[in-house]
């Protein structure tokens, strides 16, 4: 560890990335660096040193984590971001950087749950159906464009980012805003668009479950994403987890970060 401090890179993108850069940010035995994707144009403002934008695959990320003497790394990125984790298992590795990954728990059905569960976004295309339908779609920017094979449906969707560009569909209402997102106003927005069906990834975590809670109180069926395979790496669910796992001897050594 370069001068008793725990070099920490934390893969972000997510709250329990943000979490555990506050949790970690004002102490003297660790140095954190949060990397963010870059996808989002003005991401929150967090507490620690921030870089942006990609590693170059796995080797680029290798070679960051030799030059910047990174002692742990932490795979906190989203759910559905399955090549960074890739990426993040094969540079820790390459290294022999101690990796963890935070991954809150799927949703689960819950009774009156209207679920279609697909394995990928051209099957949440063909769910809805050949005719014109009122869908909401709550499934970012990145991977909306596959619903511009489908023009025929009036869609609702949202997003951190415009996605006006992405999806060219003559019937779009397009929101730009970040979560969360209680019940109660989603059950209001999907009542006054007149949602039909539901698009969602299976994100898990409490930020954007009310459109989950809304759409089974009205009655709404949802097309539901499954994650992507992630790889067979040490995990915890949350960022309490993960100052558990930076506290341990075995991961630690003699310089462990103190008790918080």
């Amino acid at each position: 560890m370069s001068g008793g401090a725990m070099r920490i890179l934390i893969l972000g993108g997510t709250g329990e990335a943000s979490a555990l850069a506050r949790a970690l940010a004002d102490r003297d035995d660790c140095a954190v660096t949060l990397s963010l994707a870059g996808r989002t144009a003005a991401p929150k403002p967090e507490p620690v040193p921030t870089r942006i934008g990609g590693f170059g695959g796995a080797e680029g990320l290798a070679a960051y984590l030799r030059r910047e003497n990174i002692d742990r790394l932490i795979d906190a990125t989203h759910p559905f971001a399955a090549t960074i984790s890739g990426n993040a298992a094969a540079a820790a590795v390459t290294v022999g950087v101690p990796l963890l990954a935070i991954r809150r728990p799927a949703w689960s059905r819950a009774s009156g749950d209207l679920w279609t569960e697909v394995g990928s976004m051209e099957e949440a295309v063909a769910a809805l159906g050949r005719e014109p339908r009122r869908v909401f779609l709550t499934i970012g920017r990145q991977e909306a464009g596959a619903f511009a094979t489908a023009p025929q449906h009036a869609y609702l969707a949202r997003s951190v980012e415009p996605l006006e560009s992405v999806l060219p569909v003559p019937h779009l209402t397009a929101i730009e805003t970040r979560g969360p997102f209680d019940a109660a106003a989603e059950a209001a927005l999907m009542r006054a668009a007149g949602t039909e069906i539901l698009v969602s990834k299976n994100s898990g975590g409490a930020a954007t479950y009310g459109k989950i809670a809304a759409a089974r109180s009205l009655a709404i069926p949802v097309v539901m994403v499954r994650r992507p395979e992630k790889p067979d790496v040490p995990s915890v669910p949350n960022a309490e987890g993960a100052l558990r796992w930076l506290r341990t001897r075995d991961h630690a050594g003699p310089a462990t970060l103190r008790e918080v």
